[in-house]
């Protein structure tokens, strides 16, 4: 059973009657004092929200950053 850890922060903004922009940072997985920086544009559409564009990218503890790959639209999340 793998532990869930919070995201670190979590901000939103509305950007219109169903758009949302979102930057979540999230710890490493395997190396906690490293980040993942999520950045979200989701939209409501009807009773499910749906992920229109995603970045994510991470940060290495002494500070490099790289743009992770694209996550398979299969597994992302429409609620």
């Amino acid at each position: 059973m793998s532990s869930y850890n919070p995201p670190k922060g979590r901000f939103y903004t509305r950007i219109n009657e169903q758009d949302f922009l979102g930057l979540t940072v999230w710890p490493g997985k395997s190396d906690p004092t490293a980040e993942v920086l999520v950045v979200q544009l989701r939209r409501r559409n009807g009773d499910n929200w749906e992920t229109v564009g995603r970045l994510a990218i991470y940060r290495t503890p002494d500070g490099t950053y790289s743009k992770l790959p694209e996550r398979d639209q299969s597994t992302q999340e429409t609620t």
